[in-house]
């Protein structure tokens, strides 16, 4: 083998293994929106018609301001204080909204920030 196919080579390894980890990323943001909000319906007051499973609060991780929901990519973060829904990227935390009153309705993050001894505000 010389050297120019074996550099042609390399080239090529370097590229697969480069599409192959763009996919992987995409995919794991995919995943992560997917899971941010597994319900549907119940858009209007007074937010009963919704159908899926509304988030399990004790199922993830707490912190010093809420909670923490953790991702493949996204970390999804709720301040029990302020009611505010950020997403966490590699460290970087990107503030998204205030909790929505479908989502006070159908979630419940209120009572989940009492049972865990916060005093939420919103």
């Amino acid at each position: 083998m010389n050297t120019r196919t074996l550099i042609r080579t390399t080239i090529n390894i370097y590229a697969i293994l480069g599409v192959l980890a763009v996919i992987a990323v995409v995919v794991g943001f995919a995943r992560d929106f997917a899971a941010f909000d597994q319900t549907k319906g119940g858009y209007e007051p007074p937010y009963k018609e919704y159908t899926g499973t509304p988030i399990n609060w004790d199922a993830g991780d707490r912190s010093s301001n809420g909670f923490v929901q953790r991702g493949r990519i996204i970390n999804t973060l709720l301040n029990c204080t302020t009611g505010m829904i950020s997403f966490q990227i590699y460290g970087n935390i990107i503030d998204f909204r205030q909790v929505s009153e479908r989502a006070i309705a159908v979630h419940k993050p209120r009572e989940a920030c009492e049972r865990s001894g916060f005093n939420p505000e919103f």
